[in-house]
């Protein structure tokens, strides 16, 4: 990487917390390397508090763009200028374009989320998923995939400050797509069972599964699981998250974490920094031969 560094470099940035265990830096600087792109990616550890002073730190240093996730997906919409139509639809953003000076948001997630399951050969248009967790990355998911073709849709959340969005996406679901999406409790164990097991897919969104709730998981019980249901965690660190352990357990034959969806979305980011398409399939070599290791 220091042969590629030289005073034309320009950055690209991964702000969220916490963030070191990111695929993200591997991914990006090696399709960089492979492409012979002047570019560098780094993470940063930013809070909803340094926030601000991290999104202005674009400008002030001329960066190419960033990414965002947890917990910022949705803090960082006022601190930019402009946001792409699927962004605002959304409500959250986890990728940022500079141009100029003038900051653009867009969503990937659930471009990643869709493509990566398309990738491991599985159709979930007409079908009916089960989604827990309404934040950045579940928002983006949901309407991605109510516009793709989910015929139905079952969001399951807490009521913490997320649940207005919850309500928010039914409602766009069902205004602006055939998908026939209901908000529910997570609280209520005995509905949350009844419709994972009507499911097609279930797909966890939130941050349970992931440092420091690498021991937690939403589902604990494997008799929630049919063999022939799709398990998908949005998680990736770690690569075997508790979830993925109680499917498995339950004979559930397609189980996935977020790599995958980690890798699309990634592709679709570096395609609006660089205009240049990402090496996909070298990349997911990269990255999944880590995985083995």
């Amino acid at each position: 990487m220091t042969e590629r560094i030289d005073g034309h470099t320009l950055l690209i940035g991964l702000m969220a917390y916490p963030i070191r265990h990111s695929m993200s830096p591997t991914m990006h600087n090696n399709a960089f390397a492979k492409l012979g792109l002047n570019y560098a990616y780094l993470a940063f550890e930013v809070t909803n508090d340094t926030l601000p002073s991290a999104i202005e730190s674009i400008r002030t240093l001329d960066m190419r763009g960033s990414n965002i996730s947890m917990p910022n997906k949705q803090k960082v919409i006022p601190l930019l200028d402009k946001l792409d139509p699927a962004a605002e639809m959304v409500g959250a953003v986890n990728t940022i374009v500079n141009d100029d000076g003038v900051l653009t948001g867009y969503t990937t997630d659930g471009i990643g989320f869709m493509k990566s399951l398309d990738d491991e050969g599985i159709n979930i248009r007409g079908h009916k998923m089960t989604l827990a967790g309404a934040g950045g990355a579940g928002t983006a998911i949901a309407v991605q995939a109510a516009l793709d073709g989910v015929s139905e849709m079952s969001i399951f959340n807490i009521h913490d400050a997320s649940w207005k969005q919850a309500e928010k996406n039914v409602a766009l679901i069902n205004e602006k797509t055939d998908c026939k999406a209901t908000l529910h409790d997570l609280e209520d164990r005995d509905d949350f069972k009844k419709e994972i097991q009507s499911s097609f897919i279930y797909a966890d969104s939130t941050g349970v599964g992931m440092k420091p709730l690498e021991n937690e998981t939403l589902v604990d019980d494997p008799t929630w699981f049919r063999k022939d249901l799709v398990v998908f965690d949005t998680v990736y660190a770690p690569r075997e998250t508790k979830l993925m352990k109680v499917a498995k357990s339950a004979g559930v034959e397609h189980v996935f974490n977020g790599l995958g969806m980690m890798l699309e979305q990634g592709a679709a980011a570096f395609k609006l920094w660089t205009g240049e398409d990402m090496p996909v399939d070298y990349i997911r070599q990269i990255l999944f031969d880590d995985d083995k290791k």
